[in-house]
C-alpha cells in the first residue's frame, strides 16, 4: 500500500567499507530489445553494522535515487496486528528525534521528486529523487528517522496517522471491487500463510494498535542489518562509501530477523465464492497459487500469462471478446511475491451474459493451451514485449520503478542486485516446451474462483464481508529461519545532528535541450528535443482538436474515433496491428485530451523506420470496421456504466457541464466518454467525419523526442508522413466562450448507498494555460491546495484525520481551466470537510492571506525540482508538448527558474483572489445520502439538488 504523492492523484483524476568487500559489475551497456541482456553497473558493499549498501552510476542528470528497502512487511505481522506494517510506515513520516514535523518539508524545500512510501507483503521502502546537492540533507533525514525515531512518536502522531491510514482503506473500499483482494486472499492462502490478509489490514487491528507495539516493531525491524539502501544516480562509489558512512554507520544492527521461507500452497481442489457490490458488471477471477519470483517456473508462468491473457493478441482475448463476445475485457496476469505468487484471469462479463458461460469459454481455452502449450510467434513476441519493457525502465533512477528499485529487489529478495539479469535470461531461453509443463504443473492443480455480481437495494457491504470464511490453519508450514550469526560493529557517530537538518544552499542547474525544428515537405512542422540515454525515440503527432471538438458533434466522438484508430487499417485488422507492434517491441496510441487529439509512437530505434511505417498506417488510414465499433462500442458503454460506480470519475462527469454550461465546448463529461446516448448512435460516418476534418496534415505539428537527430528523424519522418495531403475544406474552429462566474454557490448531491466515503469536489474557473500570469497562478496553487504541505492537505489530512489526502488542483486549458477542490473524506465528517474547504478558500482570500513564506517554500520546491523532472524522454516530450499547445517560446523550460524566481506573494495572492470565489462555488458531492444529506444541507452552502450520474435531477 502506498501514500500517492500529489502528481498520481491528480492523474489518476484526469511506483569505506568495513564488512563485506565490495562487489563490482560490469560497466552498463544498454542494449536493444533483441540482443545481449542489459546491464546495470553497481557496486555493493556493507558497513560494521550490517547496512548493505548498492551503487549505481548514472551521470545523465544531476541527481540521485535514494532508496532504503527494509526487510519487513505485512507478511511478518503476528496475528491481531494486521496492518501494521503499513501504518508504521506512515510514523516514519511523522518526523523524528532531530526533525519535528512533517517528514516532507526540508524535501519539499530542496526540491525532491519522485518521493513516497510503500509497504508490501515482504518489504517497507522509502524513496526520494533528489538534486546531488541535496543529497547529505536526505540522507541525514533518512537515518535520523532509521536511528532517532522513538523519542518523536507519541499518542498524537499515532493517532494521527492511524486516522490517514483508515481513510485510505476507506478509500480504497469505496472504489469498485474494492474489497475484493481480502476475499481472494483468505480464500486461496491457509490461515496460518503470511499472506492470507492484506497490507491495509483490518480497521479492528489498527484500531487495536499502541505505542508499544509501535516501539516493539522499530525495534525488531528497522537495525540496519535489516536493511538496504540503494544509491543510484550522480554519485561515484567512494563519495557514497563515505557518506552512508557518516550517517549510517552508528546505527545499531538491530537484532537478527527471522527470515519467512517460501511456502507454496495450491488448492487440492478448484473452489468458488460469490461476493456482491456496488459495480456496473459482473467480474470473474480465477486465482491459483504457484511459484515465487525468481523461480524458474514463476519466470515462465510470466510468459505464459502473455499467450493467455495478455492484451489483444492473446487466447483468451481472441476467444471471449472478438469470437464469442462474452467479455467486455480479459486478462491474465503474475503478480510474484517472495514466498509464494498468484497467477489470475480476470474477466468483465458482457451485460446479459451468464458468467457460468464465461467460465466455460476460459477453462476450454485454458485446457487447450495446457495441452498444446505456445506457438513459437506468441512466445517470441511475449519475449520482445518483456525485454522492450525493461529497456524502457533503465532511463530513470529511482521511483516506483528504475534502477534503484530493479537493484533494491534483486538484494533485498535474492541477495542479488544482479538478479534481473538472471531472470531475462531465463525468459530468453524458455521454449513452447518449458512454458507448456510449467503451465501445466501448477494451472492444473486447484484454484479459487470469485465472482463479483452488482449489488440489489438494501446491500450491507460490511455484512457481505463478515461472510468470508477463511481457510484454516495447514497442518505444517516452514518455520522462519535466523540468518547466519554474524558479529557486527557499530561505528562512533560522525553527525552533530543537534545542528538539525543539513541546510542545502547550492543547486544544480537544469540541463533541458535545445529544440530544433525543421519542416517535411508538405508543411508539417517537426520540433525535436533531443536526448540520447537509452536506444529509444518517442514520436508524437499533435492534432488542435481534442473533446472540445466534440461541439455540434455526438458527445464521445473525438475520444471514440481515436480509440478505433488503435484498431484496423484498411490493410490490417486489429488483431494483425497487435501483433506487428509486439513483434517490433514498439508502443502506439492515438488518443484526446480536452484540446488536443495525439498520436503517440515509443519506438526501439533498431526498429523505428517499420515502426513508424506501422505508425503512420494506422494513423492515416484507420478502417473503423463495423465489427470494430460494435466491440468498441459494447465496451464503451460498460466503461460508461463503471465510471458511474467511481465517486470522482462521477463528480467529473457531472461537474464540468455545471460550471461551465451545458452548450459551452468545455461543459462536456471530462473523462472524455461521452453519453449512452451518444455512443449508441454512433456510426461510422461520424468517425470519418472527425478524422477528415480534425485529424489532418494541416492542423498537425510533429514532436519527437529521444536518441536521434534531425537529419537522422526528418528524412524517416518524410517516408511516413510527408506525402500526406489535406482535405479542401477549412479546419472548423472550436467555440470556448470566456464563461461568467457563477451568481451564487450551488451543491449537488449524488447518491452512493452505502459508501464509507464522499467524495467532495468543488469546481470555480481559472485564466488559461495561456495566461501571462500562469506562474504565479501555480505558485499560488502550490501553497493552497497543490502540495502535501499545502493549507488544505495539513487540515483535512494531517489536523483534522478525515482525509487520505485533500487538493486543489487546474487541468490545463487553452480556455478557463477548471480549478477543482478534491477531498475524499470519512463520511461522518462529510458536512465538517466542506465547512473546513470552505473555510480555508473563504481565509486565504481574507483574514489570512498567503505569506511570504509559504509562496517562498512552494518556489524553491518547484525550482529546485527542476533537474529531476526531465530526467526521461517521455517528461522532456510532455514538456515539448505543453510549450507547442500553449503556445510558450522554444526556452520555456530553460527560463523556468528565472520567471518563477520573479513571482512574489503579491503575484501568488492575486493569483488565488483572480481564482477564489467562495460565493461562486459549485459543489459536487457523492457519498450515502442517507448519512449525509441532512447534514450537508443544514451547512446552508447554497442550493442544493440531487442529480443522478447524468447530472439530471434524480428520480
Amino acid at each position: 500500500m502506498a501514500r500517492k504523492p500529489l502528481a498520481l492523484l491528480v492523474a489518476g483524476l484526469l511506483s569505506v567499507s568495513a564488512g563485506l568487500p565490495a562487489v563490482a559489475a560490469p560497466s552498463a551497456v544498454v542494449e536493444s530489445a533483441a540482443t545481449a541482456v542489459p546491464d546495470i553497473a553497481y557496486t555493493r558493499f556493507t558497513l560494521s553494522n550490517g547496512l548493505t549498501v548498492v551503487v549505481h552510476e548514472d551521470h545523465k542528470a544531476p541527481v540521485v535515487a535514494v532508496s532504503i528497502w527494509y526487510h519487513v512487511g505485512s507478511a511478518d505481522e503476528p496475528k491481531g496486528k494486521t496492518g501494521f506494517a503499513h501504518l508504521f510506515e506512515h510514523l516514519m513520516f511523522s518526523g523524528s528525534e532531530n526533525h519535528k514535523g512533517t517528514y516532507f518539508q526540508p524535501f519539499e524545500l530542496a526540491g525532491a521528486t519522485d518521493m513516497n512510501g510503500t509497504t508490501w507483503f515482504d518489504r517497507t521502502n522509502y524513496f526520494e529523487t533528489v538534486p546531488t546537492t541535496a543529497l547529505d540533507m536526505a540522507l541525514w533525514m533518512e537515518s535520523d528517522r532509521m536511528g532517532h525515531l522513538l523519542g518523536a512518536i507519541g499518542q498524537k502522531e499515532l493517532d494521527t496517522q492511524r486516522g490517514v491510514v483508515q481513510n485510505e482503506k476507506r478509500q480504497g473500499e469505496n472504489r469498485p471491487y474494492g474489497r475484493v483482494d481480502q476475499n481472494i486472499l483468505s480464500n486461496t492462502f491457509p490461515g496460518n500463510h503470511p499472506y492470507q490478509h492484506d497490507t491495509i489490514g483490518s480497521m479492528a487491528d489498527l484500531n487495536a494498535a499502541s505505542l508499544a507495539d509501535v516501539k516493539q516493531w522499530f525495534h525488531d525491524y528497522y537495525g540496519a542489518a535489516n536493511t538496504v539502501l540503494v544509491l543510484a544516480g550522480d554519485i561515484t562509489v567512494a563519495e557514497a562509501k563515505a557518506k552512508a558512512e557518516k550517517y549510517f554507520g552508528d546505527i545499531p544492527a538491530g537484532p537478527a530477523v527471522p527470515r519467512q521461507q517460501a511456502w507454496i500452497t495450491p488448492l487440492e481442489k478448484s473452489t468458488r465464492g460469490v461476493q456482491h457490490d456496488h459495480v456496473a458488471q459482473p467480474r470473474i477471477y480465477r486465482t491459483w497459487v504457484v511459484p515465487q519470483l525468481g523461480t524458474d517456473d514463476a519466470i515462465l508462468l510470466d510468459l505464459a500469462s502473455t499467450v493467455l491473457g495478455g492484451g489483444k493478441t492473446s487466447r483468451l482475448y481472441q476467444r471471449l471478446v472478438y469470437q464469442d463476445k462474452l467479455v467486455d475485457d480479459i486478462s491474465a496476469s503474475i503478480s510474484p511475491f517472495a514466498l509464494a505468487s498468484q497467477f489470475q484471469i480476470q474477466a468483465d462479463v458482457k451485460d446479459g451474459v451468464d458468467p457460468a458461460k464465461v467460465e466455460a469459454v476460459i477453462q476450454e481455452e485454458l485446457k487447450r493451451f495446457l495441452a498444446e502449450g505456445p506457438t513459437a510467434d506468441e512466445l517470441e513476441r511475449a519475449k520482445i514485449g518483456n525485454r522492450a519493457g525493461f529497456v524502457r525502465g533503465l532511463e530513470k533512477v529511482g521511483g516506483f520503478g528504475g534502477k534503484a528499485v530493479i537493484l533494491a529487489e534483486g538484494q533485498v529478495y535474492r541477495d542479488d542486485p544482479g538478479a534481473y539479469k538472471k531472470d531475462l535470461q531465463r525468459a530468453d531461453a524458455a521454449t513452447a516446451a518449458s512454458v507448456r509443463a510449467a503451465a501445466e504443473k501448477w494451472l492444473s492443480k486447484g484454484d479459487y474462483l470469485l465472482t463479483v455480481l452488482p449489488a440489489g437495494p438494501g446491500f450491507d457491504p460490511d455484512a457481505e464481508e463478515a461472510k468470508v470464511v477463511a481457510l484454516p490453519p495447514a497442518t505444517s508450514r516452514p518455520e522462519p529461519k535466523l540468518p547466519p550469526k554474524q558479529e557486527y560493529v557499530v561505528g562512533k557517530s560522525q553527525v552533530d545532528r543537534s545542528k538539525g537538518v543539513p541546510e542545502v544552499t547550492q543547486f544544480p542547474d537544469l540541463s533541458f535541450p535545445a529544440l530544433e525544428r525543421g519542416k517535411l515537405k508538405n508543411g508539417i512542422e517537426v520540433i525535436l528535443a533531443q536526448r540520447h540515454t537509452i536506444p529509444v525515440t518517442h514520436v508524437q503527432l499533435m492534432f488542435n482538436s481534442g473533446y472540445a471538438a466534440d461541439q455540434g458533434r455526438k458527445l464521445g466522438t473525438a475520444s471514440f474515433t481515436t480509440t478505433l484508430m488503435n484498431e484496423s487499417t484498411k490493410d490490417l485488422d486489429s488483431v494483425e496491428v497487435s501483433k506487428r507492434k509486439q513483434r517490433l517491441g514498439a508502443i502506439t496510441r492515438v488518443g484526446c485530451g480536452l484540446d488536443s487529439c495525439s498520436a503517440s509512437l515509443n519506438a526501439l530505434n533498431e526498429q523505428l523506420q517499420p515502426s513508424l511505417a506501422l505508425f503512420a498506417d494506422i494513423v492515416r488510414n484507420p478502417a473503423f470496421k463495423a465489427e470494430d465499433i460494435e466491440r468498441i462500442r459494447g465496451q464503451w458503454l460498460a466503461g460508461i456504466a463503471q465510471e458511474k460506480t467511481q465517486p470522482t470519475a462521477l463528480a467529473l462527469r457531472t461537474l464540468p457541464p455545471l460550471i461551465y454550461g451545458a452548450h459551452h465546448a468545455y461543459g462536456i463529461p471530462f473523462t472524455g466518454s461521452g453519453t449512452e446516448e451518444a455512443i449508441k448512435a454512433m456510426q461510422a460516418s461520424d468517425l470519418t467525419s472527425f478524422q477528415r476534418d480534425w485529424l489532418r496534415p494541416d492542423n498537425l505539428k510533429i514532436l519527437v523526442a529521444g536518441d536521434t537527430t534531425l537529419q537522422q528523424i526528418i528524412p524517416q519522418l518524410e517516408a511516413a508522413f510527408g506525402d500526406w495531403t489535406a482535405p479542401s475544406t477549412p479546419v472548423p474552429k472550436k467555440n470556448i466562450a470566456t464563461v461568467a462566474p457563477q451568481p451564487k454557490p450551488r451543491v449537488f448531491l449524488i447518491n452512493k448507498p452505502e459508501a464509507p466515503q464522499s467524495l467532495i469536489l468543488a469546481g470555480l474557473l481559472a485564466p488559461s494555460s495561456k495566461a501571462p500570469n500562469e506562474l504565479a497562478i501555480d505558485v499560488g496553487n502550490g501553497a493552497f491546495g497543490g502540495s502535501f504541505t499545502s493549507r488544505l492537505n495539513m487540515n483535512l489530512r494531517e489536523d483534522k484525520r478525515w482525509a487520505y489526502g485533500a487538493f486543489s488542483f487546474m487541468r490545463d486549458a487553452i480556455g478557463q481551466r477548471p480549478f477543482l477542490i478534491y477531498a475524499p473524506v470519512q463520511t461522518d465528517k462529510t458536512a465538517e470537510s466542506a465547512q473546513e474547504v470552505l473555510k480555508e478558500s473563504k481565509d486565504v482570500i481574507g483574514p489570512r492571506p498567503l505569506t511570504t513564506q509559504e509562496v517562498d517554500k512552494i518556489k524553491d520546491s518547484n525550482i529546485r525540482g527542476l533537474p529531476g523532472s526531465f530526467e526521461t524522454s517521455a517528461e522532456v516530450l510532455g514538456a515539448l508538448s505543453e510549450i507547442v499547445q500553449f503556445s510558450r517560446p522554444d526556452d520555456y523550460v530553460q527560463t523556468l527558474k528565472a520567471r518563477t524566481q520573479a513571482v512574489t506573494q503579491g503575484d501568488a495572492q492575486g493569483a488565488l483572489e483572480e481564482i477564489i470565489k467562495p460565493g461562486a462555488m459549485t459543489w459536487v458531492i457523492v457519498g450515502d445520502l442517507k448519512k449525509i444529506e441532512q447534514p450537508v444541507r443544514a451547512l446552508k452552502l447554497g442550493e442544493v439538488q440531487v442529480i443522478d450520474g447524468d447530472g439530471k435531477p434524480a428520480k
